[in-house]
């Protein structure tokens, strides 16, 4: 009954996934259509019954007339709104008509948490020029134009999807009421609503898992509409809530005491703490380098790339089902595999005790998931150990026939070229991964990039393999084994990629890679001051993707925990403010990590001894302060002083802002500092500048 606008994608002919590119519009349009027209999408229900078959019937010639027909008599007997449509226009006169499906209008005495159908009363005729609520959708007789419908509107749901929901139960909206014991005051988030209108019950039939494509695209939807939610409330917050240096606003204010907050500072724009944001991701891969400033190089790469065909999968596919028809079933399966290697990884030690790890999730053009793993080991790889963990060759079929079928199967790369020339590796009719490799006898280190791993011939040695390739069968040697690890081919089954990082060089290109983030387009803005527009317009959603959203599975995970660690000039630091706090923000600036570092050290003996980046190792941040830590290693020499895992990160500042780089520079070298005038003094002399 309404319309989904989006530009969509659909990608994949292995695992096809419906995916959408930059905003989401819903749109509908009059009752009845313009004299002389087609009618379209809600416009055909009030047509006659023939005619309704007719016109749905010949948009596709390969639709069932007979199948159209009881699904058509279905919506019209059950589907409430349909029946309060058709009631409105058969008792009023169609000159003066104006439908309105009010946003808040619940039955009396029903709690608004449910997910109600609605009743005939809840449908208003009102007359043309009578007020509407800011969220309310109005249907017009025969104005000719599209009206844009609030994706956090409860009627979208049903309307854009009539067959999901026949009996036209309420989607989400942004006043229902959470209960269990919550407080009556909280309500249910988006995620938190379709988390659960999405989750497979035993003993509750829940027909949208049986709807295949047209599954994926309402989760989809609803993804996006969950994004644009949270997305929404920034923009909202943000007419408010503005930042600036603590040291201009308070000339600002002592300047002119009446100063109104709206006209100093700036807007802050997309924050860092939402997911995918430009801010976000380079936070990330910051953190990444941290691991890198601590324990040095990582030990092994790993890419890990979800099974469509694993067991768990299968096993709860409905009848004549495909994996790609529940990318549920495969966004949850896939982080249960990814839990387990991450425990496999970091507390089995199956590589030895590890220090550090941090991972990163992705989708493929293709729709599956995978995930690119960062791991430092406690007792670094040597060169001469790389083949008991890394193997770049066919398993023998007689002496381990399973590893053989799973090495075939997941990680032979291609074969491309003249095999497959259309193969998507192929640029310029040379594959862009560097298959086939060259057969060498042994491991060799000492090259920019990855190790050249040992690729017997036959002729040495070297396994052969037959894999199919667009229905022929195809010999294939070590030369086109993607390295794998046997261990952790042979729990999963599936295509795990590993690498051994040998190369300082290759350090910051993976830290980078990994937190890469999601697909983006290219694009032009009218605005380009507006984050938000400008990450809605240039974003991608998939199937996989929505649901891992959905079900709020983490996207990034990390260890050790990084704090960051502010680092500003005298009275520089960034105040947040609004008009209602803007007096008292300038009267008590509240702390930050720098600040509290230097009144830690004042009166901390053992905190003089650190550097500014240490103080995590010992201390809390809680409350604009520092505490000493609770748990942890008892240190030596200082009673009540425990050291844990965490690291410390300090902010970076770009080499142009002179002053804030060298204040860096220095807090990375002098410790336990008591104030700036003290990271100025030299040899008793206090110098006007840290430069």
């Amino acid at each position: 009954m309404t319309s989904f606008g989006a530009k969509e994608i659909r990608e994949g002919n292995f695992m096809p996934t419906f995916k959408v590119h930059g905003q989401v519009y819903h749109l509908i349009g009059n009752l009845l259509p313009a004299e002389g027209a087609q009618p379209e999408f809600l416009q055909i229900y009030f047509v006659s019954h023939a005619d309704q078959v007719s016109l749905r019937s010949n948009l596709n010639p390969t639709l069932q007339i007979d199948l159209i027909d009881a699904l058509q008599k279905y919506l019209h007997d059950h589907n409430t709104y349909i029946q309060s449509f058709k009631y409105n226009l058969e008792n009023r006169p169609i000159s003066d008509l104006k439908l309105i499906i009010h946003a808040d209008v619940k039955p009396p005495n029903d709690h608004r948490g449910r997910y109600n159908m609605p009743i005939v009363d809840e449908v208003a005729v009102l007359l043309i020029d009578e007020d509407t609520g800011p969220r309310d959708i109005v249907l017009n007789a025969r104005d000719g134009q599209l009206q844009r419908v609030s994706e956090l509107h409860r009627s979208y749901d049903p309307l854009q999807y009539p067959l999901l929901f026949p009996y036209g139960n309420d989607g989400y909206c942004i006043n229902i009421l959470q209960r269990n014991g919550a407080a009556r005051s909280k309500t249910v988030s988006c995620m938190q609503f379709y988390a659960f209108r999405l989750m497979v019950r035993i003993d509750d039939f829940n027909s949208l898992h049986y709807f295949k494509g047209l599954f994926n695209q309402y989760c989809v939807d609803m993804a996006a509409k969950m994004i644009s939610e949270i997305l929404s409330f920034i923009k909202r917050n943000q007419k408010k809530l503005r930042a600036d240096e603590y040291i201009h606003l308070r000339d600002a204010v002592t300047n002119d005491g009446n100063i109104d907050a709206f006209n100093i500072g700036q807007y802050v724009i997309l924050p860092s703490s939402f997911t995918g944001s430009p801010r976000y991701m380079n936070e990330k891969s910051q953190d990444a380098m941290t691991y890198v400033r601590k324990f040095g190089r990582p030990d092994l790469f790993i890419t890990c790339t979800c099974n469509p065909e694993w067991p768990e999968i299968k096993n709860e596919l409905l009848p004549d089902q495909k994996s790609y028809d529940r990318h549920d079933l495969v966004s949850r399966v896939f982080h249960l595999k990814l839990k387990k290697m991450i425990d496999l990884l970091t507390k089995k030690h199956i590589f030895g005790p590890t220090q550090a790890f941090v991972y990163s999730v992705e989708w493929q053009k293709r729709g599956l998931p995978h995930v690119h793993i960062l791991l430092w080991l406690a007792n670094k790889i040597q060169p001469d150990s790389i083949d008991d963990i890394i193997s770049a060759e066919i398993p023998d079929k007689q002496q381990d026939p399973i590893l053989h079928n799973i090495v075939i199967k997941n990680m032979i790369h291609g074969p491309c070229g003249f095999h497959n020339p259309a193969s998507p590796c192929m640029k310029e009719n040379i594959c862009s991964k560097k298959y086939p490799r060259s057969f060498i006898s042994e491991t060799q280190t000492g090259d920019d990039g990855y190790p050249t791993y040992r690729r017997r011939s036959p002729n040495n040695g070297g396994n052969t393999g037959i894999v199919r390739v667009r229905g022929t069968e195809i010999s294939v040697d070590n030369r086109w084994v993607v390295p794998y690890n046997p261990v952790l081919s042979r729990i999963f089954n599936a295509h795990i990629n590993v690498e051994f990082c040998q190369s300082v060089k290759a350090i910051k290109y993976i830290c980078k890679y990994i937190h890469k983030g999601s697909d983006q387009a290219t694009f032009s803005l009218q605005n380009s001051n507006n984050e938000v527009e400008k990450y809605l317009n240039g974003r991608y959603i998939s199937s996989s993707e929505a649901f891992w959203r959905i079900f709020q599975f983490p996207i990034h995970e990390r260890f050790p925990a990084i704090v960051h660690l502010a680092v500003h000039l005298e009275n520089g630091q960034r105040i947040y403010f609004n008009n209602e706090n803007l007096q008292d923000r300038v009267n008590n600036p509240p702390s930050t990590t720098l600040t509290a570092f230097f009144d830690l050290c004042k009166k901390d003996e053992f905190a003089k001894t650190l550097l500014y980046r240490e103080v995590p190792q010992y201390y809390t941040w809680e409350r604009n302060k520092f505490f000493r830590r609770k748990r942890g290693q008892d240190v030596d020499g200082f009673p009540g002083v425990k050291k844990d895992t965490a690291l410390g990160r300090v902010y970076n500042a770009h080499p142009t802002q002179t002053e804030c780089y060298y204040l860096r520079i220095l807090l990375q070298h002098v410790r336990g500092p008591t104030s700036f005038e003290d990271l100025r003094t030299v040899n008793g002399i206090i110098l006007l500048s840290v430069k």
